[in-house]
Order: C-alpha cells, then structure tokens, then sequence
C-alpha cells in the first residue's frame, strides 16, 4: 500500500451518550400529540441481505497478482584499518508485490501507478496460477492509475459499475492479495464518498492530484493496493489504493478506493493516447461553510466560493467572476473541491459543461469548454 498513506491518515473518534430519562419522557410526550392516521398504512419493502458467495464466484478470477523488480544502485563500503571507505557502486535488485484487475478480455489490467512505477520487469500471475510477464501501457500519477498488458485471450474480467450510483451504506467486496495471500475476498459497506485524504504525489507538477475517494471498512492490506472493490451486481466500482493504518503499518478500519467512473476514463486515455486528457475548468475555489457564507453574503451553506479565475481559461470565457457560488457541473450538485474534480475528471479537454453559479442572489447556468493544461483543446501525450 502507498506508504505515506500509513503516516497521515487519522482515524478519530466520536463518543456520544446517552439521553437521560428527562429528555426521552420529553420524546414520548412530543409524540403522543401526533395522531396515529399520519403513521405509513403501508409495511416497507423487506431488506434483503446480500450473498456474496456468487459475486466473489464472478469476480475472484480477474482479479491478479503483480509482482514487480527494479535495480538501485546503492554505496559499496569497506573498511580499512578502522576507516570506512567508499569502494564504489552495487545493483541491487528489489521485488515489489500488488494487485490489478482484469478489465478486458484480450488482457488488459487496471492497478495503481504506485504498484508498477519504475519497475523493469512486470509480471502477472492469475488466480489459476499461469505467470507471465506484463508490459507498462500507460500511467497517470495525478490518479495513482496505470495500464498493463498482458498477452492472453478469453480472461474473465469485471465490468465496469457507475460508481455515482454507489451509496453509502451500500455492502461491497474488496479482492486483492495482501501479505502475499492470493485471491482474497473481504466484505464490508461504503462509509462515505468524495473523500480528499492528500495522499497522492505526483511528479507532474502541471497536473492536480485527483482525489475523491471512495471510503470504506472492508479490511485490506499490504499487497491490496491495485485490487478490486465491487458491489452486489458483480461490477467494479472502485479501485482499492490505500489504508488508514496510523502508526501500525497495517489496516485500523478504513480503505480508500478510486471510484470507477475515474478508473474507466483514465484507463481509456492510456489505452488509447499513453496519457490522460485532463480538461481544466480554471478555478480557484473554497468550499462554502457559514464563515465562508457569511462574508460572501449568501444564505445556503453550499457550493463552492470562486476565489480565483484564472485568465484567459475556460471558466473566464464562460462567464464565471470571482465572488460567484459554483452550484452544480454538469448537472451534478457539488459542495466539495473533491466533488467538482470528479465530475470534471470525466470530461476531455474540448468537451462543453454546463455550470450552474449562483451571483448576488441570483442562480444562472453557463457553458463552459475545457482546456488542457497548455490552455488549448487538442490531444497531448506522454512528453508533452
């Protein structure tokens, strides 16, 4: 798992009491003032609890094991009468392990860039056992997402799921191979989405690392990173990444994992450029709180506050000022930084989004055509 992950995630609690025997006679007195016809004549649906045993079936094949080398070369020393004297150089020769997942037949794998970074040699090994080597498609550090090949027909894959649709409180899978233990499924739910945890380097200092994780409390560890997270349909909606683990190196309660509809377009770009086209909206924002709400002189606490538009970009020919409340992308209502990069992470530079701001009280929507990162629409690749 990525280690920085390990050091800054925090895990808090909350600890709440109980009502005393005042406030509850408080409840039941309030209640009793309401008339039994408004209470629901009807029973609700029956929750139905989800077997996992057919989806871990459908899924646990495509999910693989990746083994990864790279050579260093690190300091020779030897000692001569006491003294430690530099004697050159060494190779020396690391294995690194993780996870992918299968999203073609023909062989292609999706895994995390920090699974297959610098790596020499690739190799995949498949839940039946087969080994064989792999090679680098494409990686995106901004996402933490690469591509691999390998050459193979007729694999099991997962299809891709509208990680949007995922709810919190919805029961998922996680697949991968932690510790080195191939092939291993755990359960949990979703806790929460559009998560920002500030984990992610990334060398490219042109591009903004793209956060909104899916968060949730299916146990995963070492050796999970580029594994599966898959919901009741059999269908992939998210890739596993990371682990809140504190000081302990090791899995405390919550994981971290890329929502697919990020995954899906990511993986397209490199399959199909070797690199992702990022389209920028060209904002600076801060998400609204009532301080914010309250200098701004807005009555919602929603959106985000426009506290920069960068000139000449695609918010500026729009029409967005600084001052203005963005409300929604692409039709989709956005209340955290985290949101509004998802959203926008799904467009290519060129593609026209609307978005709703509101101004001085007043809600209007304007369309907006991204731009790459050299402030103009057409394909980059890899160099570039």
């Amino acid at each position: 798992m990525k280690k920085i992950a390990f050091l800054t995630i925090l895990v808090t609690s909350l600890l709440t009491s109980s009502c005393n025997a005042q406030h509850s006679d408080r409840a039941q007195a309030a209640t009793s003032d309401f008339s039994v016809s408004q209470r629901s004549q009807t029973r609700p649906a029956p929750i139905e609890l989800v077997d996992f045993s057919d989806v871990a079936a459908a899924t646990i094949d495509a999910v693989v094991h990746i083994k990864t080398e790279m050579t260093q070369l690190t300091p020779l020393y030897q000692s001569f009468f006491g003294f430690i004297i530099q004697q050159g150089m060494q190779r020396q020769t690391y294995q690194a392990y993780g996870s992918g997942v299968i999203i073609t037949a023909d062989g292609y794998i999706l895994t995390n860039n920090h699974v297959v970074q610098d790596a020499e040699s690739i190799s995949v090994t498949l839940n039946d056992r087969r080994e064989l080597p792999a090679r680098l498609i494409g990686n995106d550090p901004a996402t933490d997402l690469a591509v691999i090949k390998i050459e193979a027909d007729g694999l099991t894959f997962i299809p891709f799921g509208n990680s949007d649709m995922a709810r919190v409180g919805e029961p998922v899978l996680a697949i991968g191979n932690p510790f080195n233990l191939t092939s291993t499924v755990t359960s949990g739910i979703i806790s929460a989405k559009a998560r920002n945890m500030h984990i992610i380097d990334n060398p490219r200092t042109s591009e903004t690392p793209l956060e909104s994780f899916i968060q949730t409390d299916a146990a995963v560890n070492s050796g999970n990173s580029g594994g599966a997270l898959v919901n009741s349909q059999a269908e992939l909606i998210g890739i596993v990444t990371a682990i809140a683990s504190g000081n302990s190196g090791n899995y405390i309660g919550y994981s971290f994992a890329i929502p697919s509809n990020i995954a899906i377009k990511v993986a397209g770009d490199l399959k199909n450029y070797g690199y992702v086209q990022r389209g920028y909206l060209g904002v600076q924002v801060t998400e609204v709180d009532a301080n914010v709400a309250r200098k701004a002189g807005v009555r919602s606490i929603k959106g985000l506050y426009v506290a920069k538009v960068t000139e000449d970009c695609a918010a500026a020919r729009a029409g967005i000022h600084q001052g203005d409340i963005i409300l929604r992308v692409a039709d989709k209502e956005v209340n955290t930084f985290a949101e509004m990069m998802e959203e926008l992470a799904l467009f290519s530079p060129g593609d026209e989004v609307t978005v709703e701001i509101e101004r001085q009280g007043n809600t209007k929507t304007v369309r907006a055509t991204l731009l790459n990162s050299q402030g103009t629409t057409k394909i980059m690749r890899g160099g570039e």
